[in-house]
């Protein structure tokens, strides 16, 4: 796991709290259903998980990549580095979200921070566990080509979203990327997260935000609930234009 000075706050080390995940845990992991007995064995005594506070750095700028990462539980978000440049987040990370595989391949350094939103559980698969799978596994490189070419289209449509001028086609855009179904099983129908935490998300107002909401739960595109919100027409989302 992530060492201690990929933190925000001092004295916070990630991978003091690393451990090993439990059943539950386990079974948030998308992947591990496509391998067989064997390599699932090897998964399963390598994977480390580690719970992660808001603020925390799950991955930094110039850092050697040396896990692929997954997240069981929680909301992170993908950025640029904000001190040299504008601010701009990439993607949201919701549950069932896992990330950094072309920074693996590649053996590069982090071109982006993964910065954790709030309480989170974190996995993590060391490298040379991860190239021990794609010397072996078919199915786990055909889970991953997919992994790839979906987030190729992700990136493209997050380009069109930063294009739209009207915030709540915006918000209706990022929304339906944070309910990808391949990309981010993990979410289902309802995603856990705050108006505050949407808002990053999307670069607008919580206020701005708010009011995007209730226009898009009025065309009865999604349910604003406690804590989170309920997609009702994906379809609706991702073609929304004001």
């Amino acid at each position: 796991m992530p060492d201690t000075s990929t933190s925000h706050r001092p004295g916070s080390a990630l991978r003091a709290r690393a451990r090993a995940a439990t059943t539950a845990e386990l079974a948030m992991v998308p992947w591990l259903q496509v391998l067989g007995d064997e390599d699932r064995a090897r998964v399963v005594a390598d994977l480390e998980v580690a719970d992660a506070d808001p603020g925390d750095l799950v991955c930094k700028i110039g850092r050697r990549a040396n896990y692929w990462f997954g997240v069981v539980d929680g909301l992170l978000k993908m950025t640029n580095d904000a001190s040299v440049e504008a601010a701009i987040t990439y993607s949201g990370l919701p549950p069932g979200a896992w990330f950094g595989e072309g920074t693996l391949l590649k053996r590069e350094s982090y071109r982006y921070n993964i910065e954790t939103l709030r309480r989170s559980v974190v996995a993590g698969l060391p490298i040379d566990t991860f190239e021990w799978l794609l010397a072996r596994s078919i199915p786990f490189n055909r889970y991953l080509m997919n992994q790839l070419n979906e987030r190729v289209s992700q990136f493209i449509a997050a380009r069109e979203t930063d294009r739209l001028t009207d915030p709540d086609s915006r918000v209706a855009r990022s929304l339906a990327g944070l309910f990808h179904p391949v990309l981010f099983p993990g979410v289902g129908t309802l995603l856990r997260i705050t108006q505050q935490e949407l808002a990053y998300l999307v670069g607008l107002s919580r206020q701005r935000v708010n009011e995007a909401l209730r226009a898009l739960q009025a065309a009865q595109l999604i349910r604003v609930e406690y804590g989170g919100v309920q997609v009702l027409d994906l379809e609706g989302l991702r073609r929304y234009r004001r």
